[in-house]
C-alpha cells in the first residue's frame, strides 16, 4: 500500500470531511483564475462579470453557445427565453442539447437551463418558454445589463432594437447561414441602431433552413458575441469592437466595416424625434411563418393558460391522429400536418407555410 493510502485510511471521518471541504472550496476558488490571470479582465472584471444580469433571447444555436459561454464565464445571471423545442436537426450545432430530448421534444429554454446549472451551479439561470414579443420582452429586460440576440428573425430583432433604445440597454447583434455570419455591438446614444443600418449594410437574408450552416460560422458569431460581452460587463468599454464584423469561413474572407456615418439623426428607433415604431400595437402579430421551417406560429389573441392534461384528454377522445404529451407541451400529428400545444395556448403547426390553412386546422380544436 502506498503512502498516500496508508495515510488516506489512517485519517479519521472528520478530518477527511474538513480536507474534502478544502479540497472542493480550492477548486471553487480556481473556477475562473484562468481569465482573472488575464491582465486587462483580471479579478476587479471577474466580480463585475458576478454581479451581471444578461438575457439571451433565443435559445437555438447562437442561444446556446452564448449561454455556455456566459455560464462558464461566471455571469452572475442568465435570463434565457425562446419559444422552440429541440428536434433531430438541432444537435449539429445546438450544443446544449442531446438525443434524448429530441426524441421527447424538450422545449429549448428548459433544456438549456438543465445543461447549464450541471456546468455551473452557483449562477442564477431563468428560463422561459415564450415567444418573446413587446410585452415578454419589455418584461423580461427590466433589469438586464446587456441583451443578447440569438434569434432567427428581423422582427424580433427590431423589436429587440426599440426596446433596448427605449431603456438605454446595450444589445449584441448576431446572425449566420451557410459559412457566413455577422455581428455588431449596438451602445445606445453611441452607435448606430439596427433600423439606422437597414438598407445601408448588407445583413443577410438566407436562412440556415434554405442555405444550410456551418456549426464553426456558429461558434465564430458567438466568440465575437460573446467576447464584446464579457468587455462590456468586466468594465472594459473602451475597447469594444466599434464596427460590424462579418466572415464568411469556406470563402477566408474576414471583413470589419466601419458603420459610424450609418448613424441616422432622424432615425425613429434612435433618432431625436424618435417614435420606436416596432413597438407600436401594430407589431404585435399574432401568427407568422417560422423562418425557413414550414411551420406556422399562431398566438391566442388573448393570454390564456391551458391545463395540457385536459387538452391531452380532450384530444385523445377525438380519435384523431396521434396524440403525444411531456410535462412542457402537447403534440398532434394529423396525416400531413403536426400540431405543437403549449401552455400558454400558442401553438406550431408544422407541414405548411400557409397562414390560412394553420389557422384552419388550429381553429379546428382551439377556439
Amino acid at each position: 500500500m502506498s503512502e498516500v493510502n496508508r495515510e488516506a485510511n489512517s485519517l479519521t471521518g472528520s478530518e477527511q470531511d474538513r480536507r474534502k471541504h478544502l479540497s472542493t472550496k480550492q477548486s471553487t476558488n480556481d473556477r475562473y483564475s484562468r481569465q482573472e490571470r488575464f491582465a486587462p479582465f483580471g479579478v476587479e472584471g471577474q466580480r463585475l462579470l458576478a454581479s451581471a444580469k444578461v438575457l439571451i433571447v433565443g435559445a437555438g444555436a447562437l442561444g446556446t453557445g452564448i449561454a455556455e459561454t456566459l455560464a462558464r464565464a461566471g455571469v452572475g445571471h442568465l435570463v434565457i427565453a425562446d419559444r422552440d423545442y429541440v428536434e433531430w436537426s438541432n444537435l449539429q450545432r445546438q450544443q446544449l442539447f442531446s438525443e434524448q430530448e429530441a426524441r421527447e421534444r424538450v422545449p429549448k429554454a428548459v433544456a438549456a437551463r438543465n445543461r447549464l446549472v450541471e456546468i455551473n451551479s452557483d449562477i442564477v439561470i431563468e428560463h422561459h418558454v415564450m415567444d418573446v414579443r413587446i410585452e415578454e420582452l419589455e418584461q423580461l429586460a427590466a433589469d438586464v445589463d446587456l441583451i443578447m440576440d440569438a434569434t432567427d428573425n428581423f422582427d424580433t430583432r427590431l423589436i429587440i432594437n426599440d426596446m433596448a433604445q427605449k431603456m438605454q440597454i446595450p444589445w449584441i447583434y448576431g446572425g449566420c447561414v451557410g459559412s457566413y455570419g455577422i455581428t455588431y455591438t449596438i451602445l445606445p446614444g453611441e452607435t448606430p441602431c439596427l433600423n439606422c443600418l437597414l438598407g445601408s449594410v448588407p445583413l443577410g437574408g438566407d436562412t440556415c433552413d434554405t442555405a444550410g450552416i456551418l456549426p464553426q460560422a456558429v461558434q465564430m458569431v458567438t466568440a465575437n458575441q460573446t467576447a464584446e460581452a464579457m468587455k462590456l460587463l468586466s468594465g472594459n468599454k473602451d475597447t469594444i469592437r466599434r464596427k460590424l464584423l462579418s466572415f464568411d469561413l469556406w470563402r477566408n474572407e474576414y471583413v470589419s466595416i466601419g458603420v459610424d456615418a450609418a448613424r441616422q439623426p432622424d432615425c425613429p428607433s434612435c433618432g431625436i424625434d424618435r417614435t420606436y415604431p416596432y413597438l407600436s400595437a401594430a407589431n404585435l402579430g399574432k401568427t407568422d411563418v417560422l423562418c425557413g421551417r414550414d411551420t406556422v406560429q399562431i398566438r391566442p389573441a388573448q393570454r390564456v393558460e391551458l391545463n395540457l392534461e385536459e387538452v391531452y384528454r380532450k384530444l385523445n377522445a377525438l380519435h384523431e391522429g396521434v396524440v403525444e404529451r411531456n410535462p412542457f407541451l402537447i403534440s398532434l400529428t394529423l396525416s400531413s400536418h403536426r400540431m405543437v400545444i403549449f401552455p400558454d395556448g400558442r401553438a406550431l403547426v408544422h407541414g405548411t407555410k400557409d397562414i390560412s390553412e394553420a389557422r384552419t386546422i388550429y381553429h379546428r380544436y382551439f377556439v
